[in-house]
């Protein structure tokens, strides 16, 4: 089962046809990297920001005994997660899609049936969020997100829509429908080398590039400013120990579609974070930050501690 990353902002970007194979490896290289060095950043940057309303980009659950599951060969009746989070330290992070309030707590849902094998996946996220100095208990935000997704060899697609709306009062609304496409690399499969070097410490990670090709006010900048138009993702979940703990980052990039230059960035969201697992249950702390990339301005960020609990049930009578 593989979590889809469904954002608060509808943060995507254009769909392009895939690079060429030297093209692809750089990017993926370059993920890393950027990944890298941003969880290098998290321990010194002093900048307040926050969490993404959405179903996050987190550490996949692909091992069943210690065996990687192969989703063409095994289809879901039904596959998703449940997670509740609490915000510990939040000096920034909105409880509302207008930005009022700071978040405290945060429950989710996400469920997916496959269609036709990994080819085709119905998904959905239902996304709530209170307000800590509302009292912690209220729910203050709901985001929705319904969506198809499919894998083919090393690449995944996704096209999803996305509703942010307050939950206890009346205001703005952040919606917009988006395309994807990923390139994911894993070190077990297509790097012999890094099998050589790191035996126990498998790799996994992606980098893609959407299109927000129907955006009605989803902003391009964490104060509300712009409407996104691209996004440029990355990922990475890096196995410490036997599966049971993992090293995980995520960075998105998101344009203003009103710039003068349409393609550069305007806001980087970046989250780094530890995970250790149980069986089915999953425990993780991280910290995330938005902030803008073109001017100086209002940033989010938070540190946050999860848990989320996976389950799986197949379709019978193949």
């Amino acid at each position: 089962m593989q979590p889809i990353t469904i954002e608060r902002k509808g943060r995507v970007a254009a769909v392009t046809l895939p690079p060429t194979t030297s093209q692809a490896w750089r990017g993926v290289r370059g993920a890393i990297l950027g990944c890298v060095l941003l969880g290098g950043l998290c321990g010194v940057a002093s900048d307040a920001n926050a969490l993404e309303k959405y179903g996050r980009p987190l550490p996949e659950f692909e091992k069943e005994n210690g065996v990687e599951v192969e989703r063409g060969v095994d289809e879901s009746l039904i596959a998703g997660y449940l997670l509740t989070g609490a915000f510990i330290s939040n000096p920034s992070f909105t409880a509302r899609p207008d930005n009022t309030g700071r978040v405290g707590l945060r429950h989710m849902l996400h469920a997916e049936t496959d269609l036709y094998k990994k080819y085709l996946t119905f998904y959905t996220d239902q996304n709530f969020f209170s307000d800590r100095d509302n009292g912690w208990i209220e729910l203050t935000e709901w985001d929705q997100t319904y969506g198809f997704t499919g894998t083919v060899e090393h690449w995944s697609w996704r096209m999803q829509y996305e509703r942010d709306a307050p939950l206890d009062r009346t205001g703005l609304k952040q919606v917009y429908a988006d395309a994807l496409v990923n390139y994911r690399i894993r070190s077990g499969e297509d790097w012999t080398w890094w099998q050589r070097m790191f035996p126990r410490n498998n790799l996994t990670a992606y980098v893609g590039l959407g299109w927000l090709f129907h955006n009605e006010n989803y902003f391009a900048r964490p104060d509300n400013t712009g409407r996104a138009l691209f996004r440029y993702v990355g990922h990475f979940d890096l196995n410490l120990y036997r599966e049971k703990v993992l090293l995980f980052g995520d960075f998105n990039m998101f344009t203003d579609r009103s710039a003068s230059n349409a393609g550069r960035p305007t806001e980087l969201d970046w989250i780094i974070g530890v995970a250790t697992r149980w069986r089915d249950f999953e425990l993780s702390f991280y910290r995330e930050q938005d902030r803008p990339l073109d001017r100086s301005g209002f940033i989010q960020e938070y540190w946050a501690v999860q848990l989320r609990f996976a389950f799986d049930v197949q379709k019978q009578g193949r």
